[in-house]
């Protein structure tokens, strides 16, 4: 087995099942996924822009675009929160929400601002040269995902998967790896963050 939604699923459901959080939120992931094997052992909170056709056990779902103005109510609403493979398509309108160029920057702050301080963020992104693909997503450079994160979050754990499917964990992000993107040209990156402030 290989591939970007297998791996990262079971890499970042382990690491929840591991941590126990109080509440933990998944924004966009998918249901038949990553949110299905957490359900399984845990109560999951899913915040996402399309909706869901039936009920899923342990599963507590509301239809929300994290890109706009959040009801105050969600500020430090969660101890742990993951976004899994979605970020990418914030503002592309591939899911029905607006147009919004810098929309995943209006949705990693909204991530953000649900997070408690010292909350962990799950985060899967692609990696590669950073670029916009028509109709389908974003790819973003490891160089610009660092500093995005920069003064908002540590990272903890940086884990990737390759252009051929193959998972590496526990990855060093060193000066090489961070400028050739791991050598990924459309990889996953999985990073483990905590929020700072």
């Amino acid at each position: 087995m290989s591939g970007h939604y297998f791996y990262q699923d079971l890499v970042v459901a382990r690491r929840l099942f591991e941590a126990r959080p109080r509440k933990h939120v998944d924004v966009g992931s998918r249901i038949d996924g990553f949110v299905a094997h957490l359900a399984v052992f845990r109560e999951v909170e899913v915040f996402d822009v399309r909706t869901i056709s039936h009920p899923v056990p342990n599963v507590v779902f509301t239809q929300a675009d994290l890109m706009g103005p959040l009801d105050e109510s969600l500020a430090n609403y969660c101890d742990s929160l993951s976004c899994l493979h979605a970020l990418e398509h914030f503002g592309l309108g591939r899911y029905g929400d607006p147009i919004t160029y810098d929309g995943h920057l209006r949705g990693l702050g909204n991530l953000l601002h649900i997070l408690q301080s010292g909350g962990k963020l799950y985060l899967s992104v692609p990696i590669g040269p950073q670029r916009i693909e028509f109709n389908a997503h974003r790819v973003f450079s490891v160089a610009y995902l660092i500093t995005l994160f920069a003064e908002r979050c540590t990272i903890d754990r940086f884990s990737y998967v390759n252009d051929r499917g193959q998972l590496f964990e526990d990855v060093a992000l060193s000066e090489d790896s961070v400028q050739s993107n791991c050598g990924c040209v459309y990889g996953c990156g999985i990073f483990e963050l905590t929020k700072c402030r």
